[in-house]
């Protein structure tokens, strides 16, 4: 609770929801060109569509719908000034918030913050050049000696690079196989011991 009102929303993840602003320019004869960064299609469709709802009520106003709550405490915004421009992209339903909510099993971790889509006109989504990003650092990381990053990345109809999904499967493999070796060995050296021997009645 604070100021006597329900923190919407509530708990350690989405109080630390990355919110910082980041924007990509392409510099184009001495002047910076924004590139548009997709927000949409970010989260799982089952989160978007299931998991995470806004209240409902007699409107669809969302100021309406969360008075009497107040926001985080790291949060710049109410939740529902995360996109105002677009209702299905508003509140609870944010795919920013989707995404973050999505607990990583690392501590070290990517989260997909925006697409880059290539125009039919472009080669690629990034011609060579040069770029200049704008940070409008937001949440504070230094307490925790934590570290920010902006990564470009490319994605497959697989997804984007995550190694976690590769090292557990080697892992689990390599436990496997070894099991298996020396059950082979027990089998082998014991599976045999009380074949010619009688059995009782």
């Amino acid at each position: 609770m604070n100021q006597n009102k329900p923190i919407a929303p509530c708990g350690a993840i989405a109080n630390s929801m990355f919110n910082d602003t980041l924007q990509l320019y392409q510099i184009r004869n001495g002047t910076e060109q924004p590139i548009h960064l997709n927000k949409k299609v970010i989260a799982w469709w089952t989160d978007k569509n299931v998991k995470f709802r806004n209240p409902t009520g007699n409107t669809t106003n969302l100021t309406i719908l969360f008075d009497g709550t107040v926001k985080p405490i790291n949060w710049k915004k109410e939740v529902y000034q995360l996109d105002p421009s677009d209702p299905d992209n508003n509140g609870f339903i944010n795919e920013d918030f989707i995404v973050w909510m999505r607990t990583a099993a690392l501590p070290t971790f990517r989260k997909l913050y925006g697409m880059i889509e290539k125009n039919d006109s472009s080669p690629a989504a990034l011609v060579p050049g040069n770029y200049s990003l704008h940070v409008q650092y937001n949440y504070p990381v230094l307490s925790f000696d934590g570290r920010k990053r902006m990564i470009l990345s490319t994605i497959s109809w697989m997804g984007g690079k995550n190694p976690f999904l590769g090292i557990a499967y080697i892992t689990v493999g390599s436990i496997c196989f070894f099991l298996g070796v020396v059950l082979l060995i027990i089998h082998h050296k014991y599976g045999n011991r009380n074949n010619s021997a009688d059995i009782p009645n």
